[in-house]
């Protein structure tokens, strides 16, 4: 009987062992601001197939996900782990504070940027705002990249463009007024609109859609000090030593409006930068965009 006990207990050991745990998740705070990112994780996951819900339309493969909620408010993050075929599901809740800063989220399949957009420029802000809602980036792609300058997309032709096809032309057909501020530079990560030459557009008007990042390259004070005796700028030294330090495009400065900066994912632009181009700067595999608005 004795020995009948002992194989019943190690058989029933054996069957409570081998049946999957419920997974906790975790998150590094419970309460965050918009722009922050929230790192997950969970004990015991030990299983074949983990998925993450988010619960704003986002969701992870990954066992350990980092996470930027583009909504406010109260989200209910679930964790689902399968095991043997056998499927658990366990929920968190995570409490959002809007921002009071104006944020977009252009997201690519090389990473996420993070991007805020000025107040002091509310045409090309607004303009944005409208046609991220819209949904009128998504799926457009970065369509000139040249290292150590600037990547730039927003042209409605690229969409499903074939290679070889000539980009850089498109728009909404209405053009934005200027919105310059010797404020507003162009340092490595700022948001600019594009826009026509001087020839057939000398009040310097925006693109409707179309806008670049710069990527650019650090200056050297004599570099600056040229720029600031053929434009007649008088930089801070607090920007001359963002240009000096960080890098960027001086010579576009008070030329193209500067309307937002990145403020989260500078290596993402790195990336892009550095993708191999073919004919007219357009990367060799299409980089596709989807902007976002966090509110």
């Amino acid at each position: 009987m004795k020995k009948i006990f002992i194989g019943i207990f190690f058989i029933q050991f054996v069957l409570h062992s081998c049946s999957p745990k419920i997974a906790v998740p975790h998150a590094d705070k419970t309460k965050a601001n918009l722009s922050e990112k929230i790192k997950f994780t969970s004990d015991h996951i030990v299983c074949d197939q983990v998925e993450w819900n988010f619960g704003d339309g986002y969701t992870s493969n990954e066992k350990n996900p980092t996470h930027r909620f583009i909504k406010s408010g109260e989200h209910h993050v679930s964790l689902k782990t399968i095991k043997n075929n056998k499927t658990k599901i366990s929920k968190m809740s995570i409490q959002i504070n809007p921002s009071e800063e104006c944020l977009i989220q252009i997201e690519t399949s090389l990473g996420n940027m993070l991007v805020k957009l000025y107040h002091e420029t509310p045409l090309h802000r607004d303009n944005i705002l409208k046609l991220a809602d819209q949904g009128y980036y998504n799926d457009l792609i970065f369509h000139r990249v040249i290292n150590n300058f600037m990547i730039q997309g927003g042209d409605p032709n690229s969409k499903n463009a074939s290679p070889g096809t000539q980009l850089g032309s498109g728009g909404p057909n209405y053009t934005i007024p200027a919105e310059f501020n010797k404020d507003l530079i162009h340092k490595k990560g700022a948001l600019a609109a594009a826009r026509t030459g001087d020839q057939v557009n000398p009040e310097k008007k925006s693109s409707g859609s179309q806008f670049y990042i710069v990527h650019g390259a650090k200056q050297n004070a004599n570099a600056i000090n040229r720029i600031e005796d053929q434009k007649g700028i008088k930089y801070t030294e607090a920007q001359k030593k963002i240009y000096e330090e960080n890098g960027g495009t001086p010579f576009l400065d008070m030329e193209y409006t500067v309307f937002g900066e990145v403020i989260d994912g500078l290596d993402v632009i790195d990336k892009i930068a550095s993708t191999s181009t073919s004919r007219g700067d357009r990367p060799e595999t299409d980089i596709k965009m989807k902007i976002v608005v966090l509110r």
